[in-house]
């Protein structure tokens, strides 16, 4: 049985309160069950953390030994060059994703320091870009 990995940074632990027409009313919590569900053979870890050096620490935790990482690091995804030197420390694929559309909302969030370390990256589909990371990283 494969892992994954799913991380997501700061903030996103207010999925389902923060901001709903941008991301949504679930929490993110009760929309892992029914991935976990989906991909019943795959073993999805989940972790959240509003701290860099936790985020860096786990990818350093799990990063040579799980079948891939799904990130969405939030806010340092523009901002954290030790976040990309951990993804490209580790042999784990990493596929980023975004809830929201980041092309289209303001011009710093159009930059993204991880997307030339993941194998690709997954923006403006809501929650269904996890699944879509989780299903691409079972087929690697």
């Amino acid at each position: 049985m494969g892992r994954i990995l799913i991380i997501n940074g700061p903030n996103l632990n207010l999925l389902g309160k923060r901001e709903p027409s941008i991301y949504g009313s679930q929490t993110f919590e009760a929309y892992l069950e029914g991935l976990r569900t989906t991909f019943g053979g795959i073993e999805l870890h989940y972790f959240q953390s509003n701290h860099e050096g936790a985020l860096i620490d786990k990818i350093h935790e799990v990063g040579f030994d799980f079948q891939g990482i799904v990130i969405n690091a939030g806010g340092l995804t523009h901002t954290s060059v030790a976040l990309a030197d951990a993804l490209s420390a580790v042999t784990a694929p990493a596929v980023e994703v975004h809830i929201s559309n980041i092309h289209a909302r303001e011009a710093f969030r159009h930059h993204s320091y991880l997307s030339s370390r993941c194998k690709g990256m997954i923006c403006g589909l809501g929650l269904k870009g996890y699944e879509l990371a989780v299903r691409f990283l079972t087929e690697v």
